[in-house]
């Protein structure tokens, strides 16, 4: 089992930067890797950005260029850089971890962009 708590989400305006934290406990062994998705009002969850164990990352393109994810292993941790907020940024966090043939996910934290 893995649990995974995010952080950092809050109220911030356009043109803003935010920054998310994913702290893992449990089965830290078995993530292959950490990412975000987000999920907006009457939309489906969509993919945010992935760091492997090796440090190889993944963007969406609706973030990429805007957005860095980065590892601390010593402190099992997972951050989401964000600048250049826009409204449309606006949706839950989920924290997420790939331990192979099982997914885990966060409780979400939201991030509301608005002037």
């Amino acid at each position: 089992q893995v649990q995974l708590v995010e952080s950092g989400g809050g109220l911030v305006q356009p043109g803003g930067s935010l920054r998310l934290s994913c702290a893992a406990s449990g089965s830290i062994g078995s993530i292959a890797a950490l990412g975000w998705y987000r999920q907006a009002p009457g939309k489906e969850r969509e993919l945010v950005a992935l760091i492997s164990t090796r440090g190889s990352t993944n963007y969406a393109n609706s973030l990429k260029g805007r957005a860095t994810i980065s590892r601390d292993n010593a402190k099992n941790t997972v951050y989401l850089q964000m600048n250049s907020l826009k409204p449309e940024d606006t949706a839950r966090y989920y924290c997420y971890a790939d331990a192979f043939t099982v997914d885990y996910w966060g409780n979400g934290t939201l991030v509301t962009v608005s002037s």
